[in-house]
């Protein structure tokens, strides 16, 4: 696992007792102590990092040590990490809440909102295996369009015996697992409407991984023609992915989740399916996310980085790969991120728009992790180990 030893060699205790060096933070665990979630009231009840193993088991989220230890405020985003944060969309275009009014569409314009980066979420009430945060803010888009938002957010430890029933798959006792949801919501506070002419807001979930050389992202889709579903896959995010990093099959796609060379996919509502994941066969672990698809739900909004003439037709789900940023630069990681996104919330003053998003991570022999993946990615291990060119 070349590039990332520093990363695996650390157990969940050592994440934990770094991120408590810096932050206060909520541990969600079960009755044995194996299944643990560490969250971070400060970061907008991210969840940092998980652990099917205990203390001295492996720590699932990617967590930027140096930043944090810095203690610096960076002025375009604070990368901290996390397994699980919560933003809103739309990222990009003339509804916008990342740019503002006026500005080019470039990093050096791009600002994260504050209340998403570096604001609290207060802390409402906690327990064992779940804790519940609020949060009211303003926003302005590029438009200038004001937002009134509450934004609720619960995240909640998942029993074991609830992982085979969320997953339509058996679970052997050889394998540990850890599994968590987070229940995320927006609200209209303002006097007025929502409205598609001057811009909605999104619910934007993203988790961000360690990855080694080995991890390999799998995301299962809806299959047609393109002249009927559009595009299997958007790949031009970052410049288009190299076609040894991104595999597409008639009903599923494979992505090269290295670390190693930023790139970044997205499915669009007709293609994407309620459900993707990853498999790092280095430390044998099979992610799985799933989240909430209203069904006929077609209005996401984009985020690509331009005055557009379509605001209403973006992702529901992405996966952004880290690398250098250019040529003998290193990365920031090694990272790579599963994201999923709610419908765009046009909504009237008091109504709520909700996202479920839920993580599963299962480690433990092969044979077993097998019949998982195939179960609910519809492929088997050996396609998804199989599916990048040797030449990693």
């Amino acid at each position: 696992m070349a590039g990332c030893e520093m990363e695996t060699a650390r157990t969940f205790g050592d994440d934990l007792e770094f991120l408590k060096q810096h932050t206060d933070v909520l541990v969600l665990a079960d009755a044995e102590g194996k299944a643990q979630v560490a969250v971070v009231p400060a970061w907008q009840g991210r969840v940092m990092t998980s652990t099917a193993g205990g203390a001295g088991g492996a720590g699932f989220g990617w967590i930027n040590r140096e930043l944090i230890a810095s203690g610096r405020i960076e002025a375009h985003v604070n990368a901290y990490g996390g397994e699980e944060r919560f933003w809103m969309g739309p990222e990009g275009g003339q509804f916008s809440i990342f740019f503002a009014e006026g500005a080019e569409f470039n990093l050096d314009n791009w600002r994260t909102p504050a209340v998403i980066d570096t604001e609290p979420f207060e802390l409402v009430s906690q327990t064992n295996t779940m804790a519940t945060f609020r949060r009211l803010t303003r926003l302005t888009n590029y438009s200038g369009a004001i937002f009134d938002v509450q934004i609720n957010r619960s995240v909640k430890l998942l029993p074991a015996d609830s992982h085979a029933w969320a997953l339509g798959a058996d679970i052997p006792e050889t394998i540990k697992a850890v599994a968590f949801q987070t229940d995320n919501s927006i609200t209209n506070k303002g006097a007025k409407a929502w409205t598609k002419k001057t811009g909605l807001l999104s619910i934007w979930i993203l988790g961000m991984f360690n990855s080694s050389d080995d991890t390999t992202v799998v995301v299962p889709f809806e299959p047609g023609p393109d002249s009927e579903l559009g595009p299997k896959v958007n790949d031009e995010y970052f410049g288009k992915v190299p076609a040894d990093r991104l595999i597409v099959a008639d009903d599923v796609l494979f992505f090269n989740c290295d670390g190693q060379y930023r790139s970044k996919i997205g499915l669009s509502p007709k293609r994407a399916k309620p459900i993707l994941g990853s498999y790092d066969a280095a430390g044998r672990v099979l992610t799985i996310v799933q989240y909430t698809k209203p069904e006929g739900a077609t209005d996401y909004v984009n985020s690509m980085w331009e005055l557009q003439d379509k605001p209403f037709a973006g992702d529901v789900v992405n996966s952004y790969n880290d690398g250098p940023p250019e040529p003998g630069a290193k990365p920031l990681g090694p990272f790579y991120e599963l994201e999923t996104s709610s419908p765009a919330a046009e909504l009237k003053p008091g109504e709520t728009l909700s996202h479920m998003h839920r993580t599963f991570h299962l480690q433990g022999p092969e044979k077993d992790l097998d019949s998982i993946a195939r179960a609910t990615l519809g492929v088997s291990l050996d396609e998804i180990k199989s599916a990048m060119p040797k030449t990693r």
